[in-house]
């Protein structure tokens, strides 16, 4: 696969799961409504190629599921993804190898680093087309306004790129941005993101943050944007770990900064610390509209570049399921050896979509211990960056399969008492997009020890969980046919069966 954003969507349309739309379509409301249709029935990438104001084709949906998800990654099972988290894990935290095994390994990896460097590209394609300054015109882009009640419209996945002021380590990640006018957008962001920290050192210093946005790339590199990082390694490492070799930069026209090559579009401009606009109401991830920011830092672009015939990349937020759920399904998977080298005693972790795939978390763990299940949580807190944000976060034991949510209601059904096993952290740094907190940017964690209870959690005695009988169920097994059930293999029982939905 070629590593570009048409190289993916060839792929797609080679497997057929790409349908190219002639007819004329609206970027204001009508492309996100008919997205949202496709992605919740699973359907195939859409690229529209007659959109209303414009002559940009607009790609959505590319990573509508799971399976395309894995395809961007250079994988085709999910269970695939946990072998680029070991890697990860390797990096994020590395430990002197004791085995002649744990040292092949960590040389493996070493020359994957090697391998992964970036290289440069001096005749870039997405440098085919120069705007500077009075030739600069966002509103030329097929942004898209997705809900009625948006103030304006945003890009959701251009990669915004700045640089630390200080160390010079650059920084990649996809943040909202809201046309304010020709030249000028405002930024949505949280602030415990990179770029958030180099706005912060750049006022300190008395100086503008350099911007660059990088619209239309592999999907690839949004993938390893999107991954947890230490601070002092570059995501563009990480999308050459992911892809098996570096991938293409070049040098910005007008601002110190590098850009994937390949990219259909670059948008160049700075952050004068200070310098703030009013910023939505938006439709955000949560299900609501987030709230309107009176002193969201304004972009100003002086200077545009893009393929010839560029073709615009974008998602849109909301309620799950939404490209970005599939995106965190996948995550979940590279986040896994990460997590369990930061909390030893995790053995398995799952974000549900249905929960915003940050918002509640379920961990399993091998219980040795009396208040391991607390401290486990309160490790997974503290783990990763992203999961300071977590609410909930429920601890089972290693037997229960904590992506079935019928054993998962069964254990906090039957193994807790809210009054024993319920606690409560309040008032912590919180997601300001988040309206169930009393104030914003502030609010509490909630973690349930749904595992079973030893001494002195508990003074009984722990029942033993009901299960077949071995032996007779071999019988069943052997005789299965004999019963003349040998057409009924309920081994994949449907969900529906039970009233609802668990896909």
């Amino acid at each position: 696969m070629a590593r570009d954003l048409r190289g993916f969507i060839k792929l797609l349309e080679q497997r057929g799961q790409l349908r190219r739309i002639t007819a004329l379509v609206d970027p204001d409301l009508e492309i996100s409504e008919i997205a949202n249709r496709m992605l919740q029935q699973g359907g195939p990438a859409l690229l529209f190629e007659n959109v209303k104001g414009t002559d940009q084709s607009v790609a959505v949906n590319l990573m509508g599921t799971v399976e395309r998800v894995c395809w961007a990654m250079n994988v085709e099972q999910p269970e695939e993804l946990e072998a680029l988290g070991q890697k990860l894990a390797l990096l994020y935290q590395p430990k002197p190898p004791k085995t002649l095994a744990q040292t092949v390994n960590f040389g493996k990896v070493l020359f994957d680093v090697v391998r992964a460097k970036p290289d440069r590209d001096l005749f870039p394609p997405c440098h085919q087309v120069v705007l500077k300054d009075e030739q600069v015109d966002l509103t030329q882009v097929p942004m898209l306004r997705v809900y009625s009640g948006d103030a304006d419209k945003v890009i959701t996945l251009g990669l915004m790129i700045t640089r630390d002021p200080e160390s010079k380590i650059p920084n990649v990640g996809v943040y909202r941005l809201q046309i304010q006018s020709k030249n000028t957008m405002t930024v949505q962001w949280l602030s415990v993101r990179g770029a958030t920290r180099h706005l912060r050192k750049a006022a300190e210093r008395g100086e503008k943050l350099e911007v660059a946005i990088s619209l239309g790339v592999d999907p690839l590199v949004i993938m390893a944007a999107a991954t947890p990082l230490p601070i002092d390694l570059s995501e563009w490492l990480f999308a050459g770990l992911y892809g098996g070799k570096g991938i293409n930069l070049s040098k910005c026209k007008t601002v110190d900064l590098e850009v994937p090559a390949d990219a259909e579009m670059i948008l160049e401009g700075t952050i004068t610390p200070g310098d703030v606009a009013v910023d939505g109401p938006a439709g955000d991830h949560i299900g609501f509209y987030g709230p309107v920011n009176e002193k969201a830092p304004l972009i100003r672009f002086n200077c545009v570049t893009h393929r010839k015939n560029p073709i615009y990349l974008t998602a849109f937020s909301g309620r799950p399921p939404k490209e970005d759920a599939m995106m965190a399904i996948a995550l979940n998977r590279i986040y896994t050896p990460i997590l369990r080298q930061q909390v030893t005693e995790i053995v398995d972790f799952f974000l549900p979509m249905e929960a915003l795939s940050y918002k509640a978390a379920i961990i399993s763990i091998k219980k040795s211990y009396p208040g391991q299940a607390r401290r486990a949580a309160l490790a997974f807190w503290s783990a990763l960056p992203q999961f300071s944000y977590t609410k909930f976060v429920i601890v089972v034991d290693e037997t229960i399969n904590i992506r079935d949510p019928r054993a998962v209601v069964w254990a906090i059904s039957s193994q807790v008492d809210p009054a024993r096993d319920v606690f409560i952290l309040p008032d912590n740094p919180f997601d300001s997009l988040d309206f169930a907190t009393a104030q914003p940017g502030l609010g509490g964690k909630m973690g349930i020890d749904a595992t079973t209870k030893i001494y002195p959690e508990t003074d009984r005695e722990w029942s033993e969980p009901l299960t077949p009988d071995p032996e007779t169920a071999a019988i069943v097994d052997r005789r299965w046919a004999e019963y003349g059930l040998a057409d009924l293999q309920l081994t994949d029982v449907d969900p529906n069966l039970f009233g609802y939905d668990m896909k």
